[in-house]
């Protein structure tokens, strides 16, 4: 018994768990679960209710945008109420969007209820890193994050699956609805869950900073990888709604195809989180975020030359792969903002990332319109800027570590 009671408490150190870490984790795998059932299918959704493919690119960009608003707000409240509190309102709203789009089944609808149900993700971010910057050693912090991006791909991996046999089942217009009324169901379970097993960590009340104040306060070393990061997001956001209309439409895969490419794609983050954490607290954060962008880079050009299944599945697992140092980034983020307004200035950065990238997405279907290909190419060639702008300027945390 002792020696099976020493192994959980070295499992437990080396990952850095705690009660409040497993709390966070297990809501995070309910709430995750309704929210991907339905999100990943959004785009086809809205063209088979008679939306354009500018509506979908109205929808990314929108995504892009409100979500960088949202950060910022999600930041602000957090460090005013406390991590429960806001993770209980950030359900509820999105709980709220859910239902706008299971009574209205137009695509209109679809635009306004994802104003509210794309909420959550950006809202409850700072948030849970605060939690982990609170709870968890600094050693650990790096890790505590990679527990929490792969807890999030458990249901980013089984959502699509689940959706897709709704869809299979009663077609995309019927089908996509019944996964968003699952999403509110698992909702009202989320709230449960949030009010019985979140511990709030007391702490003395602090005014969060206002906005100007918080881009203050970012180092230089923090806006160096702010620039690049932006960047990099264009070569993400360019081209992500029009993935599955790629996979679907172009291609001719079916639902069931692309969530099994989805499930591919998951799993690789999945496999590549704990040894990355490890190595990245062994050795150099800058590393690990470089390699990570020029997987950003490459996906697109993989892609656009994947006209097999085969080569789809390579390339999902390249989309994959560019998880590889996602985790060790936002930890630096962490860690290079002050203490006391770690949440605030969290959100702030994501405010100013995400409301230029959604300039980018806006331009997604444009570039679409023109040619797939065009739209690929130049997500890739801003990919090659924003990796080049890092490995010449970015700082490893062991430089920052000693500022």
């Amino acid at each position: 018994m002792e020696n099976k009671t020493s192994k959980i408490n070295k499992a437990k150190a080396f990952f850095g768990i705690n009660t409040s870490m497993i709390s966070m984790l297990l809501m995070a795998v309910v709430l995750g679960l309704g929210e991907k059932m339905g999100e990943r299918f959004l785009p086809v959704y809205i063209l088979a209710i008679g939306g354009t493919t500018f509506a979908v690119g109205f929808l990314n960009s929108m995504d892009n945008f409100l979500s960088a608003i949202y950060s910022y707000i999600g930041g602000y409240i957090s460090d005013w109420l406390g991590y429960k509190k806001a993770l209980f309102v950030y359900t509820c709203i999105a709980m709220f969007g859910y239902a706008i789009i299971i009574v209205f089944p137009v695509w209109q609808a679809v635009l306004i209820g994802a104003i509210f149900f794309i909420s959550w993700t950006a809202l409850s971010l700072p948030a849970i890193l605060a939690l982990i910057s609170a709870t968890v050693k600094k050693e650990k912090q790096t890790m505590g994050v990679s527990l929490h991006s792969l807890t999030r791909r458990i249901p980013m991996a089984l959502g699509p699956v689940i959706g897709s046999v709704f869809i299979a089942l009663y077609g995309i217009k019927t089908g996509a609805r019944i996964s968003f009324a699952i999403a509110f169901l698992l909702g009202i379970f989320a709230l449960w869950f949030i009010n019985k097993f979140i511990e709030e960590k007391s702490k003395e009340k602090c005014k969060p900073p206002k906005f100007k104040d918080s881009f203050v306060k970012m180092s230089k070393e923090l806006r160096i990888l702010l620039v690049s990061d932006i960047l990099i997001r264009f070569a993400e956001q360019i081209p992500y709604a029009f993935v599955v209309v790629w996979v679907m439409q172009n291609i001719g895969a079916s639902a069931t195809t692309f969530s099994m490419l989805t499930v591919v794609e998951m799993i690789t983050a999945m496999l590549i989180y704990i040894p990355v954490a490890y190595l990245s607290e062994k050795t150099s954060s800058k590393l690990c975020i470089s390699i990570t962008f020029v997987f950003f880079t490459l996906f697109p050009l993989v892609l656009l030359f994947s006209t097999t299944i085969p080569a789809l599945i390579f390339a999902f697992i390249i989309r994959g792969l560019k998880e590889f140092g996602e985790p060790t980034r936002k930890a630096l983020i962490v860690k290079l903002a002050p203490e006391g307004n770690k949440a605030s200035v969290f959100g702030t950065y994501y405010l100013v990332r995400d409301v230029i990238v959604s300039i980018a997405a806006l331009s997604s279907a444009f570039l679409w319109n023109i040619s797939p290909e065009t739209n690929f190419l130049t997500a890739a060639l801003f990919g090659v800027i924003g990796t080049t702008v890092f490995i010449m300027f970015g700082k490893d945390k062991n430089l920052t570590d000693n500022k």
